[in-house]
């Protein structure tokens, strides 16, 4: 099982992948590196804004589409307590998510709603 990153701990991995420091990652990309070590640290929260995130995965050199573009947007909505814009989009997904919670709260649920959220999430 993976670990469980913070967006900013995420966002330093990918950087140090580019062996770039923090000042020569915002030096390439005209950033603030105090505001970028904020993000990094936790101490600021990830921009929501899909263009601020996708100039980040840009500069981050992170492929639009793969699993870690994927990861990135999710961290960033999660740690505002989001639910991913893509899942929202499915109406019949937002309407099994009392389903999930219920789930995730241990609650009992039937089987077949159980499977039926599961064919949902899938298609997602």
């Amino acid at each position: 099982m993976m670990p469980k990153l913070t967006f900013g701990e995420f966002f330093k991995q990918k950087r140090i992948d580019l062996r770039k420091t923090l000042r020569q990652f915002c030096a390439d990309n005209k950033l603030d590196p105090g505001n970028v070590s904020r993000l990094e640290r936790g101490l600021m929260p990830p921009p929501q804004g899909s263009d601020k995130l996708e100039e980040y995965a840009r500069y981050l050199q992170i492929k639009k589409g793969s699993d870690d573009w994927y990861r990135f947007f999710d961290l960033a909505r999660i740690e505002a307590g989001r639910i991913p814009d893509e899942l929202m989009k499915d109406e019949a997904v937002v309407a099994s998510l009392p389903i999930l919670f219920r789930t995730l709260r241990g609650q009992k649920i039937s089987e077949k709603k159980l499977e039926k959220l599961v064919e949902l999430i899938k298609k997602a």
